[in-house]
């Protein structure tokens, strides 16, 4: 029992330590969301690599061509002509004024598509460009997304402007609920510290000069992950990330338990791949909680049977545990929820107080299975991870 209660007076601490940066995070969303709009404005090329069709997307992609803001283009990648979102895209273009280009990559040979994808598109944008900015198929952004996203590059200090992905179940179901309560722990991981801050390659903008000048594009070449390539080679040149909280983007959508442990899997092996230093401190801290949390159920259930004796002090922790993160997972959902005004609900509250037990348990197998693991399905390609630099394709699935 004593190391046990070592092991509790960490977690603790540790639930204490998240408390408290769910307060700043959500003190910095307060601050960032509450100041005035700079009128930056530059021509800017978005760019929306995709492969195949999705729930959603004619929604999604519509919210492209529509957005509050003076001059910009839109170039839609997809690696195969016969791709069916593309009779989605010709369909919206056919509806807009705006400057859009279709563009066929082909298929990766030595890189992820969609790392692929970016990398040719980036040699086809307009030369009045003067920003990138790179979106994601499955995001539904509002109509002041560009601005809000490009306006921080008024400070040519910047390295890069960031979003991230906040998950809308429609249907509903514990799967769905479960993806966005395990995806918002990332989310308030962002904030005010510029040199912590990552890019999110759904919603990120760059100064084209900044990215010429670092090479991404070259430095894109060998890998899988288009935005952990970003934050690192800005990382290396000491450029910092502003995370733009107006630009937490809707993901809209529901999974089933397979898709949900194939996403939350895949992003967890990226990571270790990508960004080792954070993969172990996962691994530990959820084993963690796991041994504290749910190994207390398990010494009550002990206690009750009068196989142990009893003791106030196990469901003390278990209690002061679960309210710790219950109170973040509160202070976080009413930051986002001040910015995504119409797409959360009480339910989706609910499910974020009451499931983030389970989401942290999702988490420890996610590492489990990342550290043996370095195969990944996305987007219908397989993929071993071979390093940083170097991705193989297995095997490509039919569109």
């Amino acid at each position: 029992m004593y190391l046990y209660y070592l092991l509790a007076a960490l977690a603790c601490w540790f639930g204490l330590q998240s408390l408290l940066g769910g307060v700043r995070f959500a003190a910095y969303v307060r601050r960032e969301t509450s100041r005035p709009n700079l009128q930056f404005q530059p021509f800017v090329s978005v760019i929306a690599p995709g492969r195949g069709l999705e729930p959603g997307l004619a929604d999604n992609l519509r919210t492209l061509l529509t957005q509050d803001y003076r001059g910009y283009e839109v170039l839609f990648v997809f690696d195969a002509a016969d791709d069916p979102a593309l009779d989605v895209v010709e369909e919206l273009q056919r509806s807009s004024q705006l400057a859009t280009k279709i563009i066929i990559s082909g298929p990766a040979t030595d890189c992820g598509q969609k790392v692929h994808n970016l990398r040719v598109a980036v040699t086809e944008i307009d030369p009045e460009s003067e920003v990138l900015v790179f979106v994601d198929t499955d995001a539904r952004p509002g109509k002041q997304w560009l601005k809000q996203l490009v306006a921080p590059l008024a400070d040519e200090t910047l390295g890069a402007s960031s979003g991230y992905r906040w998950f809308v179940p429609v249907a509903g179901g514990i799967a769905s609920r479960l993806r966005g309560v395990w995806n918002a722990s990332i989310a308030s991981a962002l904030g005010h510290d510029q040199t912590k801050n990552f890019c999110w390659g759904g919603s990120t903008a760059i100064r084209r000069t900044t990215f010429e000048r670092i090479g991404i594009s070259e430095r894109w070449r060998g890998t899988v992950s288009d935005d952990f390539t970003i934050t690192r080679v800005l990382k290396e040149a000491k450029l910092p990330i502003h995370f733009t909280p107006n630009c937490l983007v809707p993901s809209v959508g529901d999974c089933d338990f397979k898709e949900l442990l194939e996403f939350t899997t895949r992003q967890i092996k990226i990571t270790r791949v990508y960004a080792p230093h954070l993969w172990l401190p996962l691994l530990l801290g959820s084993a963690l909680f796991t041994i504290v949390f749910f190994g207390g159920f398990i010494l009550l259930i002990l206690q009750i049977l009068q196989i142990l004796s009893n003791s106030y002090v196990v469901p003390a922790v278990v209690l002061l545990i679960f309210t710790l993160g219950a109170a973040k997972s509160f202070i976080r959902f009413r930051a986002v929820s001040s910015v995504l005004t119409t797409q959360t609900s009480r339910s989706d509250l609910a499910a974020h107080i009451l499931l983030w037990p389970v989401a942290s348990l999702l988490y420890l197998y996610n590492a489990i299975t990342a550290g043996v693991s370095r195969r990944i399905k996305w987007r219908g390609i397989t993929y071993e991870l071979k390093s940083p630099n170097e991705a193989v394709i297995i095997s490509r699935d039919p569109q």
